[in-house]
């Protein structure tokens, strides 16, 4: 990969294809002004030249102010607002498969096997919540957090009410106040 940011910056393509190259380790993406399909075929010229290869799979040409294309977890493209304008705009939130890998997790952590004490219980959770919120703390955030901040809910409901064998769904047992204050679930939302 390094080789070929460098025949990258060499070759002056950045300012030929109007076009910025953002990395990590071995992802990549162009971001070109008008000149994309020229930067495609330029990069998969000189990845095979490199003796590289491009997964077909996850290459695309997208207009991110039209369509969203996902890089490093994060949803890059045209989002739309719940607010007062309702006029969309080019933004980044927390993809829907990175929302899903994060509830996934949850959903490992609370099965009913899980015999630990609460207090250890929440502290893993929370641990696992603040790190994921710490990572997509930039961009658009709260239609994401209050996503996820609603599947924990009900799953830490869930698994009170077995724990404590509570007839129902726990609602009125397992209110929001009890869940997040005296039980001291976190909640993503109400971060600073």
């Amino acid at each position: 990969m390094n080789r070929f940011l460098k025949h990258w910056r060499l070759t002056g393509c950045g300012e030929a294809f109007r076009a910025h190259v953002v990395s990590y380790a071995d992802d990549f993406v162009i971001l070109s002004r008008g000149c994309a399909a020229e930067a495609l075929a330029w990069t998969k010229a000189v990845m095979t030249k490199l003796g590289l290869t491009i997964n077909e799979a996850k290459t695309s040409l997208k207009d991110a102010r039209q369509e969203r294309f996902d890089f490093l977890g994060y949803s890059f493209g045209p989002h739309y607002p719940y607010r007062w304008n309702g006029q969309w705009y080019v933004g980044a939130s927390p993809s829907k498969k990175s929302m899903q890998r994060l509830k996934a997790r949850v959903r490992e952590l609370l099965v009913p096997g899980n015999n630990e004490p609460w207090q250890v219980v929440r502290d893993t959770l929370n641990r696992t919540l603040r790190g994921w919120s710490n990572y997509f703390c930039h961009g658009t955030r709260r239609p994401g957090f209050r996503s996820i901040d609603f599947y924990v809910r009900e799953r830490v409901r869930a698994f009170l009410v077995r724990r404590h064998k509570v007839a129902g769904r726990g609602n009125n047992r397992f209110p929001f106040e009890v869940l997040h204050w005296e039980r001291g679930v976190l909640c993503l939302e109400r971060l600073p």
